[in-house]
């Protein structure tokens, strides 16, 4: 289990790795997160060690039979890319931006998105597809994704999906594993467009000067068995936040990564329940909605 906990720790780094803003960023200016490799192909390597994925345990099927569309948009990069979209049914600038856990835009995000925008108000929820159309369904698959995905790539999709809102949007981001580290590093892309950020036992951003370009508060939700977000890693980005002059509020369960995935073999019902009840008053609170 030790070797099990160090490997998965030593790949979120990794990840961590790839969103390393460069100068700081003026509060009132959107911001922009260029991504770099530290250590050659490190990511790579982690993706494909089988001790990581052990830590992800094969989702159960799932089917999401609800409503939504999917819908293309421009990225930087020349390039276009997806997302699965709940548009308001009255005309709204406040978005919900969803992000992918490492097995791709998978019907259960799908589903999570719906939750989220049923029990939202005037709300447009947007889940962002990361890996460009395609999802895995067994950690071996969700390697080799990873592997596969251009750093480049994956900024370039953040910042297409922040222009496809509009410029007057205002922003929340919520996201899980993968798409909990994703999540913060969306809020600083959105500059003072950001209004909130919820982030499930994501890898988190340890640089007090980066994190001084947050121009929201930040809900982290945790587990105390993760074994690759560890809650020493978790109370050191409690400190570096206090640092950083921002705020952020921690809320850890007796629980495993992945806990709140219900097509997870780990899944926390109650657990669960209650991070949504939690996540979903922040939104609520800090989208007026």
């Amino acid at each position: 289990m030790k070797i099990v906990f160090i490997t998965g720790l030593s790949f979120f780094m990794s990840i961590y790795s790839w969103f390393i803003p460069g100068l700081p960023l003026a509060k009132q200016e959107a911001a922009t997160i260029p991504v770099c490799h530290t250590s050659g192909n490190d990511m790579s390597a982690m993706a494909a060690d089988p001790a990581f994925q052990r830590l992800h345990e094969a989702p159960l099927p799932f089917t999401y039979t609800g409503a939504g569309e999917m819908v293309k948009f421009s990225t930087p990069d020349g390039q276009s890319a997806n997302g699965f979209l709940l548009k308001s049914k009255k005309p709204s600038n406040k978005w919900l931006l969803v992000y992918q856990e490492w097995w791709g835009l998978n019907d259960n995000i799908k589903q999570q998105s719906e939750t989220f925008y049923n029990d939202l108000k005037d709300v447009n929820v947007l889940a962002v597809d990361m890996y460009d159309g395609k999802v895995a369904t067994e950690p071996a698959e969700a390697g080799k994704l990873m592997q596969a995905a251009s750093k480049d790539r994956l900024s370039s999709i953040m910042k297409g999906a922040i222009a496809y809102a509009g410029p007057k949007a205002e922003f929340a981001s919520v996201g899980w594993c993968f798409g909990g580290m994703l999540s913060l590093q969306s809020a600083m892309l959105e500059g003072n467009r950001a209004k909130g950020c919820v982030m499930y036992y994501g890898r988190p951003e340890q640089d007090v000067d980066k994190l001084k370009t947050l121009d929201t508060d930040v809900l982290g939700i945790f587990g105390s068995q993760d074994k690759g977000i560890s809650p020493e890693s978790v109370k050191e980005f409690e400190k570096n936040m206090e640092k950083a002059g921002e705020k952020v509020t921690v809320k850890m369960y007796d629980a495993g990564h992945g806990f709140a995935n219900p097509s997870n073999p780990v899944y926390n019902k109650e657990a669960a329940a209650d991070a949504y009840k939690l996540a979903l008053g922040y939104l609520k609170n800090k989208l007026k909605a």
